[in-house]
């Protein structure tokens, strides 16, 4: 069974910065795109950044130049690193693993992980 499980989240004040971590596990097959959501309290689950297996990476216009993904295939793991942090980025934040058998495909997530901003 596939897990994803995330590490690295805390409390930060505004302009630090925190490395978020995502260990996938329980499969030999590498993900084909790994990716990072963030879901602030009564908001929806919005898309922070994805990163394909040829390592091309996809940013949300408000963490462009602050945040960067990055993957280890060999590890199956995948990180975010983050940047002059802001109390907007405040929220849970979520890996995620799209795995393709032919044209279905198969999503896990992660519990989340919290990342607090203070200002």
């Amino acid at each position: 069974q596939v897990q994803l499980v995330e590490s690295g989240g805390g409390l930060v004040q505004a302009g630090g910065s925190l490395r978020l971590s995502c260990a996938a596990s329980g499969t030999a097959f590498s993900f084909n795109t790994m990716g990072w959501y963030r879901q602030a309290p009564g908001k929806q689950r919005d898309l922070v950044a994805t990163i394909t297996s040829g390592v091309s990476a996809d940013y949300a216009d408000s963490v462009k130049g602050r945040f960067t993904i990055s993957r280890d295939n060999a590890k199956n793991m995948v990180y975010l690193q983050m940047d002059s942090l802001k109390p907007e980025d405040t929220a849970v934040y979520f890996c995620k693993a799209v795995r393709y058998s032919g044209v279905f495909p198969y999503i896990y997530w992660g519990q989340g992980t919290q990342v607090t901003v203070s200002s």
